[in-house]
């Protein structure tokens, strides 16, 4: 095996270098190769953003270490079957074959091979055999999105056990945090400032540095909120607006209410991202868009909701199944318009053609949060933007804002009853589970049984910031965001969305009926909803602050009920309160 065995593997494998970066590998793993060779480290962790190349570093380094005799097997564990199948291609492209259907049951591999590629689940049911097969020879064990060994208590066992005898291991991940604190192997812990142990990684390359080398796309995340109706267990029916204040519960309920596909909800966004991807293909013309969905049965009705929109099936990925990866593998090559997943896409499968994105979903954990942003964020060219389409909900809005905040796993953190994390950790448990058996659990059905749901354009969030007031859907305000060219500079995106905001701003003309018109009450009630949701709007892109702080505050200067059962009078009345903050009267 020769060092120059992956030499030639562009920075962006399998696509060809983003602008800007070197001819062989990027800066950040050039720095992180020369550091991890002097390290010479049994254990090293990089963590590099989604689409910065991990893939390519790893494949160096172990290249480079069969060619300096360091070791003479390699074993991948990744976490799926068909990254299985990846990691085994981009290998064998530059020289190191590894077996990517290697069997518990038969226990052996051709002496064709250089190694293996395992899942995570396939070491965790045999760890004494894995153990086994690094005992036999010299072997580096590259361990593919980390974070996966900490999934359960027997999982991380497992793999201490597998792999402890292995001569080197190089742990990667894109996202290493987890909404637990489950300890993850092989992964150092240092205490912090405050007394708790965090993650230590070897190298780090975030998002924020990565969006400045151009190596990885700007996200520009489209929020849509809407009116909900459903009914409890108990046989109450309750009316809700998207995002704005509501308990934990009706928050979760009338986020499902909104992924309902038998709903208005859905359509409406997925017609919107259609159309953003129709303009982003004028630019990218083989740009692709994937909706991921909380379960097959809303993945299949996505799906054909999507065929109703374009007149195009979409590629329907629903389980690690026989002919999944062979679905995805065609639609990464081809020009189809949109994919449907459930889960699989979600994390470490590259398809680096993906533009726009529609989170339909309800897992509320940062960490898939950031895997599947992670999707849309490979850049192949200059210019590349990936738009993400997401309900109005806090906690996902959130997730969104702090795209460029680096984290570490934290294990023993303090339990904080306001901190977002735990007010959402009992619902993230049970929806982890729901998508890992790509089903939603009876318990959540029996919550709630959805109505009725419609959508309205909300804002823009871009690096950090709202941009745009609301606007009804298939409206000029709503088009002129829809239609931002596919190739822009991030310096770009802020002055167009900054124009288009004003635009929208200057163009709103005021509309009072004439006075001799009646207006029925119910409609009336709901151009003042409106109204105050455009103030609140603006209002929170002037100070930096949340909607739902911002309601909240003016329920406590107003008072009244949440706004869905407040008054005409009372809704007035936060209209008339926020236009004096305005002016500075608060």
């Amino acid at each position: 095996m020769s060092t120059s065995a992956a030499s030639h593997l562009p920075p962006a494998f399998p696509e060809r270098a983003a602008w800007g970066t070197a001819d062989k590998l990027r800066a950040w793993q050039a720095a992180a190769l020369d550091g991890y060779l002097r390290s010479e480290s049994r254990d090293y962790l990089a963590v590099a953003t989604p689409g910065a190349g991990k893939t390519t570093f790893a494949l160096r380094v172990a290249a480079e270490l069969m060619g300096r005799g360091v070791v003479d097997a390699v074993t991948v564990v990744a976490p799926t079957e068909h990254l299985k199948t990846q990691w085994a291609d981009a290998a064998g492209r530059v020289g190191i074959h590894l077996d990517p259907r290697f069997s518990n049951s038969v226990a052996a591999t051709a002496s064709d091979y250089d190694g293996v590629a395992l899942t995570y689940a396939q070491v965790a049911s045999r760890p004494d055999l894995h153990r086994h097969r690094t005992e036999r020879s010299r072997t580096l064990v590259i361990l593919d999105e980390i974070h996966h060994g900490g999934d359960t208590k027997s999982w991380g066992d497992a793999i201490r056990s597998a792999f402890e005898p292995a001569v080197r291991r190089l742990a990667l991940t894109g996202t290493p945090f987890r909404s637990d604190t489950s300890p993850i192997p092989f992964v150092r812990y240092e205490m912090d400032a405050e007394g708790i142990l965090r993650s230590a990684s070897d190298y780090t390359y975030g998002y924020a540095a990565a969006l400045a080398d151009g190596v990885v796309r700007p996200v520009l995340f489209l929020a849509y909120g809407g009116s909900m109706r459903w009914r409890t267990k108990a046989g109450d029916e309750v009316a809700a607006r998207l995002g704005e204040p509501m308990t934990k519960d009706q928050t979760a309920q009338a986020w499902r209410t909104a992924l309902d596909p038998k709903g208005e909800w859905v359509p409406a966004v997925l017609a919107a991202a259609d159309t953003r991807l129709s303009e982003v293909r004028r630019h990218v013309p083989d740009a692709g868009g994937l909706v991921i969905a909380s379960n097959q049965t809303q993945a299949r009705a996505y799906a054909s909701i999507l065929k109703r929109i374009t007149g195009e099936p979409p590629t329907v990925v629903l389980s690690d199944d026989a002919g999944a990866s062979e679905r995805i593998e065609q639609y990464a090559q081809g020009t189809a318009r949109w994919m449907v997943a459930v889960r699989m896409v979600s994390e470490g499968v590259d398809v680096p053609r993906l533009c726009v994105g529609v989170y339909a979903t309800s897992t509320s954990t940062p960490l898939f949060f950031a895997q599947a942003v992670g999707r849309f964020v490979r850049a192949r060219r200059r210019g590349e933007t990936a738009s993400v389409f997401l309900p109005s909900v806090p906690v996902i809005l959130a997730h969104a804002g702090a795209m460029e905040a680096e984290r570490d796993h934290a294990l023993d953190r303090p339990q904080d009853a306001d901190d977002v994390a735990s007010m959402w950790a009992q619902e993230e448990s049970l929806l982890d589970e729901a998508a890992r058996s790509e089903r939603v659990s009876d318990a959540l059905e029996q919550r709630f049984e959805a109505l009725e749901s419609d959508a309205h354009f909300d804002h823009v969030l871009f690096d950090a910031r709202q941009f745009g007031l609301h606007a009804a859907v298939g409206s000029e305000e709503e088009q002129d965001y829809l239609g931002l060219p596919g190739l822009l500079e991030p310096d770009q995106v802020e002055a167009l969305l900054t124009e288009r905001q004003s635009k929208q701003s200057k163009g709103r003309p005021a509309a009072t009926p004439p006075a001799d018109a009646p207006v029925a009450a119910h409609r009336a009630l709901r151009a003042q909803r409106k109204e105050l949701n455009s103030l609140v709007a603006a209002y929170a892109r002037k100070t930096g602050s949340t909607h739902a702080t911002i309601h909240l505050d003016l329920r406590r200067a107003s008072g009244g009920p949440e706004v869905p059962s407040a008054s005409s009078e009372q809704v007035q009345h936060r209209i008339d309160t926020i236009r004096r903050w305005f002016v500075g009267r608060r």
